[in-house]
């Protein structure tokens, strides 16, 4: 029963991030991308392009296009592409609607496209970045990756990026060199952005301790930060005393606990502490 619940909540708290990730790249498209015609990146970019030359808006055809690729993804791969990523393609073209209906924008926010620019770069970023730490996508494009994974040989980064690119071209030709270039900065910079925010979402920091007493510091590690260690005997190399090193991981605010009650309960101790951007393991990534 215990377990159930547990399950449930898990279930819950994971479901509302992917409902505040999605919320972020709508409002991160809708109100920044699509009035500046910023046309990179998968549907919402394609969307763009086609809303200029047609009479339909960019969220139109954001819906059309999410759905007919749902159809796809359930048609090559059943269910396979997951629950969360139909989750949050439905929700994204609905929210998209939804913001065309309640908060309608015939111009861009602001009268700086640079500044747009960041912002239509940062927000889905770290949308897609909470979204691909959870084991979710924003769907769209995703799902034609995973096609091409399964049935084809072909470099799945590799096309998907000459389809951005194609796309960026487009709207050279479709609004002016202007709106181009700043899809094409756009472009190169989102796959950074999204890489910097996993890494930093999933920081960690290692610690190997050399000490002489390590009773108090793993009785710390274990009953203080609910952590675990790893302990093992070691000889110096100029004295040859024993020494016992330590290996813990920890998340970066129990790492600051940790090294201030080291300091202050054994000052001599010698501390290595690196950072890590994946761990798996109980506790980690990989376990429930």
């Amino acid at each position: 029963m215990l377990r159930m619940t547990m399950k449930k909540t898990e279930t819950v708290r994971e479901y509302g991030i992917l409902t505040m990730a999605t919320l972020l790249l709508v409002v991160g498209v809708y109100v920044f991308k699509f009035p500046n015609n910023f046309s990179f990146g998968g549907v919402t970019g394609i969307a763009v392009v086609l809303a200029e030359v047609s009479g339909l808006s960019a969220s139109t055809y954001t819906f059309i296009i999410n759905m007919g690729l749902l159809a796809v993804g359930f048609l090559f791969l059943g269910t396979s592409f997951g629950i969360k990523t139909v989750y949050v393609s439905v929700l994204m073209s609905v929210g998209l609607s939804a913001m065309e209906t309640l908060f309608p924008m015939e111009a861009p926010l602001t009268q700086q496209p640079v500044l747009e620019l960041i912002f239509a770069i940062f927000l889905p970023a770290l949308s897609s970045a909470i979204l691909f730490n959870i084991g979710a996508s924003g769907g769209g494009t995703d799902i034609v990756a995973m096609i091409l994974k399964k049935y084809t040989p072909v470099n799945i980064g590799t096309a998907l990026f000459l389809v951005d690119l194609g796309i960026v071209v487009a709207s050279c030709f479709v609004f002016d060199v202007t709106t181009g270039l700043f899809s094409f900065t756009g472009l190169l910079a989102k796959s950074l952005v999204i890489d910097n925010v996993i890494e930093s979402i999933n920081r960690c920091k290692c610690f190997n301790v050399v000490c002489d007493d390590p009773e108090p510091i793993c009785n710390f590690i274990r009953d203080e930060l609910k952590r675990s260690a790893t302990v093992y005997q070691a000889q110096g190399a100029f004295t040859h005393a024993p020494r016992t090193v330590i290996l813990t991981v920890l998340k970066r605010g129990q790492a600051v606990q940790l090294r201030n009650f080291v300091k202050k309960t054994e000052p001599g101790a010698f501390m290595m502490i690196t950072n890590s951007s994946e761990i798996i393991g109980k506790g980690f990534r990989g376990f429930n």
